[in-house]
């Protein structure tokens, strides 16, 4: 096959995402919490809920939601302290079992990753045999269930992924892929946070079908980079490439109140959320970080930036909390409300490790 006609056959891309990840660890390894709702975090005032088991999800508990919010809807939910060692030490079993299949991997954190299995180590054809291959050697080697969304590019496989959770794989095919997005409501598209999901109903635009109906350049008048994006993933098309081993010069997260906050305790649950966020892909890139920065926007759009930088690279999400909360510190009482908190990693490197020289030889 030539370059050429590799490249006008569509990809096959597998996007694979583990169900209730966290929360699934603790019930393996603890029989006592099988069965129950349970939430992994902290039951403290000021706790966030970083992951969920299924059901506890009945109760409308998610990831995100302050500890209290939860054990107002659940009064029998059990906090369960994460440990970020065993559950990066699963992730790395479940990417040598990746490896097997391709060295097209792209992991977005410790429990989801893209592969690109377009051309792949075992000369397998159909996409969706491979992805079962790999959740029933997953269940085998971990005793954790996955679920996986297989399409021609990132933004579909990472749709499907989400359709039939938990322990199952959703397709969608080239012809299918415009229809599909035309139906699903802009909210829960992969890019859209509930900030942009907002403007985008104030300006008209409620699923894919209102989206593609506006073009590039009103687009990018109203959402500047994200402008062509949104316009191509409206018709189906992502040409994002799945990018294995590529070291970022910074990651980071951000995200928008409903409302304007004035107190401590919901600003500081909000930041946790974001500091598992850039942490939890770290761990997955196996990466280190020296630069923390803080990003806070008022109420009047105004907006600050505090950073600090350490001698050697951040060792554990405890040492990234202490840094942010040396930067949040000095801004209590804030001027004013505020309306949005992001935090960044930057001076980003590669960590050196035993195991990772091994994985490479894998892939």
């Amino acid at each position: 096959m030539t370059g050429e006609e590799s490249s006008l056959r569509p990809r096959k891309i597998v996007h694979v995402d583990m169900d209730a990840f966290y929360a699934s660890v603790e019930q393996r390894d603890n029989p006592e919490l099988r069965g129950l709702p349970v939430a992994v975090g902290s039951p403290a005032a000021r706790g966030v809920v970083a992951a969920a088991s299924y059901e506890a999800r009945k109760f409308g508990i998610h990831s995100a939601m302050p500890s209290v919010t939860a054990q107002r809807k659940c009064p029998d939910l059990v906090f369960v302290r994460p440990r970020f060692d065993i559950y990066k030490a699963v992730s790395l079993q479940i990417r040598t079992i990746f490896a097997e299949y391709t060295p097209m991997i792209e992991p977005l954190s410790l429990d989801e990753a893209y592969l690109d299995v377009t051309e792949n180590l075992k000369g397998m054809e159909i996409a969706t045999e491979i992805a079962a291959e790999i959740r029933a050697k997953i269940k085998a080697t971990t005793g954790l269930t996955a679920s996986a969304g297989i399409s021609y590019n990132k933004f579909l496989a990472k749709m499907a992924s989400d359709q039939n959770k938990p322990d199952g794989q959703f397709v969608i095919t080239p012809k299918n892929g415009p229809a599909f997005v035309e139906r699903l409501p802009v909210k829960k598209f992969h890019g859209v946070g509930p900030a942009t999901a907002g403007k985008m109903h104030r300006l008209g635009i409620e699923t894919g079908a209102d989206l593609k109906q506006k073009t590039l350049d009103f687009l990018v008048e109203h959402f500047g980079k994200s402008g062509p994006y949104f316009y191509g993933i409206a018709r189906g098309i992502d040409n994002r490439q799945v990018r294995p081993n590529r070291v970022r010069k910074s990651v980071g997260a951000e995200d928008t109140f409903s409302t304007d906050i004035h107190s401590y305790e919901p600003v500081r649950e909000g930041l946790q959320t974001l500091i598992e966020k850039v942490w939890g892909y770290c761990e997955a890139n196996e990466i280190g970080a020296k630069t923390v920065t803080l990003k806070v926007k008022y109420a009047d759009f105004s907006q600050i930036t505090r950073s600090k930088t350490v001698p050697a690279p951040l060792s554990a999400i405890t040492d990234l909390e202490e840094v942010v909360d040396l930067l949040l510190a000095p801004i209590f009482p804030p001027r004013k409300g505020i309306r949005l908190l992001g935090v960044s990693l930057s001076l980003l490197e590669r960590k050196r490790s035993e195991t990772t020289p091994q994985l490479r030889l894998a892939l």
